[in-house]
């Protein structure tokens, strides 16, 4: 889990992402009843038994880079359905060559799609003849220029400024932030 450090101002309160939060992101990997490029809808609860084993086994999904099993790039860190979809959060790894390719991509807008690679458990035909998935079990989600769901998205992208710079506006933030609390 990532740290934040947080300072009570007046009135006010600051928060700055800590130094290892470098090539996170977030955004959802599934939207909820959307039909895909295929035809496929995933309904609401399709991704809870799939979540429940990877919690219980120690494990996640892994991080490809469009769905190449030779491309890791990064590390998710948290998985959840909400009312939307499949939220999720994750790091790229930027001491690899691809994982700082795929962080100046996302930084750049070049690319911001999420696809998920599964397995259909259990699915109904559908009204428009695609399947209706209920239960999958999620084996990857790789970062990809063209998503077959339209609404996989990247939502937003930590650090996504020059890191010399940012970290001479924090480091001066923090400096008035600690002379405010008189330390």
């Amino acid at each position: 889990m990532t740290k934040k450090e947080t300072r009570q101002l007046p009135a006010s309160e600051v928060k700055f992402a800590a130094d290892d939060e470098t090539g996170a992101f977030s955004g959802y990997a599934s939207v909820w009843n959307e039909p895909d490029s295929f035809g496929d809808v995933i309904q609401r609860g399709a991704f809870q038994k799939t979540l429940t084993e990877h919690r219980s086994q120690g494990g996640r999904p892994a991080m490809f880079w469009n769905h190449d099993p030779s491309s890791p790039i990064g590390v998710w860190d948290s998985l959840e359905e909400d009312t939307r979809g499949l939220k999720v959060s994750g790091r790229l790894v930027t001491d690899t060559t691809k994982g700082r390719e795929a962080h100046s991509l996302l930084k750049a807008g070049a690319i911001n799609g999420l696809s998920i690679g599964f397995r259909s458990r259990q699915s109904k035909r559908g009204a428009n003849g695609g399947r209706v998935l209920t239960d999958l079990e999620l084996v990857e989600i790789s970062l990809v220029t063209l998503p077959a769901a339209s609404k996989a998205r990247v939502t937003s992208v930590r650090n996504a400024g020059r890191p010399t710079r940012n970290a001479a506006f924090v480091q001066a933030v923090r400096r008035a932030a600690k002379s405010l609390k008189g330390d």
